[in-house]
């Protein structure tokens, strides 16, 4: 074997190496705002490196896509980081079947049985097929978490349940909400599915990528304060 053959074969594997390990250093093209996420007008900075991030879900009982959802959000809290934290936020959209719901869920959650329930009452409204109509009978649901029946009709027709819907249907409508599962990310970024963002697992992935963003941008203001 030629001094030439042996010289060009070592430039090729060199050359090889070196596209094989750019290709790895090379990261995914980054989610575009306005393509796979929506900057929401007036949302607030994030200021301390400690500050835990916040996932909400824009969710109705009554929505379809919401229970399609629920598998993948639930495996996803399972593997998000510690310092992503998640909420549910139930969206009424004036109609009063939707309201029924989000009474009933802000109650539950009031009385601290919210989570526990949740997946329960997807079960029986679109497995089941057993729709409820009345506060009466989410009362009977809910007891079988442990709640006084009576204490859940109290509390929801109690001022602190009434306040708490109201403020978080402000806080959607500020968020630009007008679908359901939606996905908020710290208050700042709104994640919902489109031709972009064509499936729930891209959605989640749409999620990860900001809340790292965030995590990033908090690291370097506390730094910079530093």
């Amino acid at each position: 074997m030629s001094n030439y053959f042996i010289r060009t074969i070592m430039t090729l594997a060199l050359l090889l190496g070196g596209l094989a390990a750019q290709a790895q250093d090379e990261k995914p093209v980054p989610y575009q705002e306005g393509l796979h996420y929506f900057l929401i007008e007036g949302a607030p900075a994030q200021t301390s490196a400690t500050a835990e991030i916040e996932v909400a879900e824009a969710f109705s009982y009554l929505c379809s896509h919401c229970s399609t959802f629920e598998p993948y959000i639930e495996a996803w809290q399972k593997r998000k980081p510690e310092n992503v934290v998640f909420r549910r936020i139930p969206v009424v959209f004036g109609r009063d079947s939707w309201e029924l719901y989000a009474r009933g869920y802000v109650t539950a959650e009031m009385l601290n049985v919210g989570d526990e329930a949740h997946s329960a009452m997807m079960d029986r409204l679109w497995k089941e097929k057993k729709i409820m109509r009345s506060m009466d009978e989410l009362a009977d649901f809910y007891s079988q978490f442990g709640v006084d029946r009576e204490k859940f009709l109290a509390a929801a027709g109690s001022f602190a349940v009434d306040s708490k819907i109201k403020r978080d249907q402000l806080k959607l409508q500020s968020y630009g909400i007008t679908g359901t599962p939606s996905l908020i990310v710290n208050g700042k970024y709104r994640v919902t599915g489109n031709a972009a963002v064509p499936s729930f697992d891209v959605m989640l992935d749409v999620v990860n990528y900001l809340a790292e963003q965030e995590r990033a941008v908090s690291q370097q203001t506390s730094a910079a304060a530093d």
